[in-house]
């Protein structure tokens, strides 16, 4: 049964260290195209005429329970995420970032981004339940088990094409207001998710029959899509279906106000957005999203090594038909799959003429308790910037919604950045968030 969850383990051999996808450089003062992905009207500020991605890449790691040094080693990592009472939450995102373009005309600014995201999660996991299942152990003889959210366990893959316009609204010489809309086409890839919904029960610790779930009542969400079907321990399922077929979209609107300087840079920019409204449709053959009833009487048991063996969720749904105590109560071969909508809201201050300050807040949407849902954490930072020209370096202060306290470091050298949200605070306080962030953009013809 330990398969079960670590689907959400498996991007570890990614070698991804981290919440936020590039934190502070998508506020930096040289507007590129990362700016565009947390605010579309930033197209109609990119700092030169023609703007150029060729690539990016971040990943981000976090969870509440463990620390910086476990994540990078990996030693018994079901064991330690699992260790003691409460709830576990743990979260893996990578975001590619494949060549895409910007530029301005007049008052107009346009873009065009292609991406890629791979994300797992487990989400309000009980820590004796997830024992049971990955460690085959409890830490006492029976646990009583009542948590009233939805457990669950959950990964996808999927593609994106954003095709953004903006433009500027209005300008004084002492102000200036504009807007934007980003259009999302999305690929969906492969999809799981296993929800167990209002869990009531007892977790048993026999030494003859081993472990066992009795008097037991949950609802039970079993959604699987793509190579996710068959297995879901290879971490190369995560990476061979990013993108399929078109069935989706998504939309991103935002605005940004600058309250400018005599030579036209802003003392203050003021921003907002609200993104990733939508969602995506996985449909086909190897499609499916199944409910089950579970319910286990006094006096009867589920042997949890029934489910020793299942190396996907086919294997699972088979396992679930034979045990006599799963009821299904519908079952489907299209699902749609919402995105994880979010407010965000930013204001950069120049303080002297190279020293800033930025303040960034993330606020989710969207009830990461329903089964297809996409999640993502609230969280907020504050970044001081130096800015030289072509050199730029900041450090993120943040915190976020499962690991906590985080202090990170960026750095900018002409096109090229490098930059963690989390890499001072995992180095000196073993934090339990780990991240990491680079890529190489340029642009070619100054306004």
């Amino acid at each position: 049964m330990r398969k079960i969850t670590f689907m959400a383990f498996a991007l570890l051999t990614l070698n991804a260290y981290s919440q936020e996808h590039f934190s502070g450089i998508t506020t930096s003062k040289r507007v590129g195209i990362l700016n565009g992905g947390i605010n579309p009207s930033e197209f109609a500020n990119l700092s030169t005429k023609y703007e150029v991605e060729l690539f990016s890449i971040s990943v981000n790691v976090a969870n509440d329970k463990v620390g910086f040094n476990d994540l990078t080693k990996g030693d018994d990592l079901e064991r330690l995420l699992f260790d003691g009472k409460g709830n576990v939450n743990f979260d893996i995102s990578t975001a590619v970032h494949f060549p895409s373009f910007g530029m301005r005309y007049k008052k107009w600014g346009f873009g065009i981004a292609t991406k890629a995201f791979v994300k797992a999660s487990i989400i309000d996991l009980d820590s004796g339940l997830g024992n049971a299942l990955t460690n085959d152990q409890l830490d006492s003889e029976i646990i009583n088990i009542d948590n009233t959210e939805n457990q669950r366990v959950n990964a996808t893959t999927y593609g994106e094409i954003g095709i953004s316009v903006a433009r500027n609204l209005y300008q004084t010489e002492k102000h200036q207001l504009n807007a934007g809309v980003t259009v999302k086409l999305l690929f969906p890839g492969s999809y799981a998710n296993i929800g167990l919904n209002n869990f009531t029960g007892k977790l048993v610790n026999d030494p003859i029959n081993g472990l066992s779930l009795t008097e037991t009542n949950t609802s039970l969400n079993l959604a699987y899509s793509g190579n996710f079907a068959n297995s879901f321990s290879e971490t190369d399922d995560y990476m061979k279906s990013v993108f399929g077929g078109l069935n989706g979209f998504a939309t991103d609107f935002g605005v940004d106000y600058q309250l400018l300087n005599e030579d036209k840079s802003y003392k203050l920019k003021v921003g907002a957005s609200l993104r990733n409204m939508g969602s995506m449709t996985f449909s086909g053959d190897d499609n499916v999203s199944e409910n089950y009833t579970l319910t286990i009487p006094q006096g009867q048991s589920l042997a949890l090594d029934v489910f020793d063996d299942v190396d996907g969720l086919e294997d699972i749904e088979a396992v679930l038909d034979n045990t006599g105590f799963f009821t299904m109560s519908n079952s489907t071969d299209e699902f749609k799959v919402k995105l994880p909508t979010v407010l965000n809201f930013y204001a950069d201050y120049s303080i002297v003429k190279r020293l800033s300050i930025t303040g960034f807040v993330q606020q989710k949407i969207g009830d990461q308790r329903e089964d297809a849902q996409l999640t993502s954490q609230n969280m907020f930072t504050i970044t001081p910037r130096v800015t030289f020209g072509a050199f730029e370096t900041f450090i993120p202060i943040g915190n976020s919604e499962i690991s906590g306290g985080t202090i990170g470091l960026g750095f900018r050298v002409g096109g090229f950045f490098i930059g963690s949200n989390a890499v001072l605070s995992a180095l000196t306080s073993d934090s339990k968030q780990a991240d990491l962030y680079f890529g190489f953009r340029f642009g070619f013809k100054q306004n």
